[in-house]
């Protein structure tokens, strides 16, 4: 079941899709619901995708998709008015994206390799114009990249030297997740994601290495461990 918030924010986005083909700025979805920052979009719209109720389309700006919406609000009244919105009998319902099937077990999709986690370089300076080919079935909604990881801080966690970790992109996790970290936007590091006693801990998982402790505003999160890939020589 969606929260009230959740539910207008679905409405405004759908709305908007149907009404310009394109999804609203966050900007505009935090005036629209009158929230006070971004990242209470940024939670909301990672809630909504988690339901599978949208999806995030890849290298794409503002490219958000409705698949779903609940019975409830099928048939409901827009509870969200539309910023510089057509009237009704203008709008274009084709110009709405068509939801994609879902993908076969034996469908692959390309996704950004970014590099070697432990490089020592943000995400944002591995981009490059690699790409690894994926199983469907490993990923989950939303836009991912691929890492391959170096090291062996997580081979208690199955995580080896020479994988490729697959990574959803969020802006937050839970604890116990394993996450990509950005320490003083200088290194990048994939570790269990804890907070404690108001510091964020990185715990590897290996028990030679001990866990990592930084003031919140030292650390931010690049996305969470999605899914796997191991070459066998």
């Amino acid at each position: 079941m969606l929260t009230r918030k959740q539910q207008e924010l679905l409405v405004f986005i759908d709305e908007r899709l149907k009404s310009d083909g394109v999804s609203p700025s966050f900007e505009e979805m935090k005036e629209a619901l009158s929230l006070k920052s971004k990242s209470g979009v940024h939670r909301l719209i990672n809630a909504l995708e988690e339901r599978a109720f949208i999806r995030r389309l890849p290298n794409r700006a503002r490219a958000l998709e409705v698949l779903r919406l609940p019975d409830a609000l099928a048939t409901a009244k827009p509870t969200l008015s539309l910023v510089a919105s057509q009237p009704q009998h203008e709008r274009r319902p084709e110009s709405r994206p068509v939801p994609q099937a879902m993908l076969a077990a034996n469908d692959t999709v390309v996704v950004p390799l970014h590099g070697r986690i432990a490089a020592g370089l943000p995400i944002e300076a591995l981009e490059s114009d690699q790409s690894l080919s994926v199983p469907a079935a490993l990923l989950g909604p939303g836009d991912h990249y691929a890492l391959e990881v170096s090291g062996d801080s997580m081979v208690e966690a199955g995580i080896h030297d020479g994988d490729y970790a697959l990574i959803r992109r969020c802006e937050d996790a839970r604890d116990g997740d394993i996450v990509v970290a950005l320490i003083d936007n200088e290194e990048a590091t994939l570790k269990y994601l804890r907070r404690d006693k108001g510091l964020i801990r990185l715990d590897p998982a290996n028990s030679a290495f001990q866990p990592q402790h930084y003031r919140p505003e030292q650390v931010r999160i690049q996305g969470k461990l999605a899914g796997l890939l191991r070459r066998y020589h």
